[in-house]
């Protein structure tokens, strides 16, 4: 039975459980919330089940920085303590803390 709650919380630095690439979370749904192409995409003997937490990444690889959109039974905890070098961290993010970024709240009127 996959876990309904958010095991891991907004500017947690995470890693992906198969492949070598690591993010901060900006966003969380709740389950699955892309288009159904982007899930037939997903190899049917790896594609996750919809129903559980899906996380938005801040993702970073050897190569590249990204978004990316992976399901919580594919995630762990980095605990490298390194920060992530994407470039739209420092909009989303003030400086990381424990192995944590402190989210920047704005104001909107």
């Amino acid at each position: 039975m996959l876990q309904r709650e958010a095991k891991y919380h907004i500017g947690q630095v995470v890693k992906h459980r198969f492949y070598p690439f690591r993010g901060v979370i900006f966003d969380i749904d709740a389950t699955f919330s892309n288009t159904e192409e982007w899930w037939q995409s997903i190899p049917e003997h790896m594609r996750p089940a919809k129903d559980q937490p899906y996380y938005h990444l801040l993702a970073e690889n050897d190569e590249s920085t990204y978004i990316a959109y992976v399901s919580q039974q594919n995630l762990l905890p980095d605990e490298s303590g390194e920060p992530v070098h994407h470039p739209q961290v420092p909009e989303m993010f003030a400086e990381m803390e424990n192995g944590t970024y402190e989210p920047i709240h704005t104001q909107t009127h």
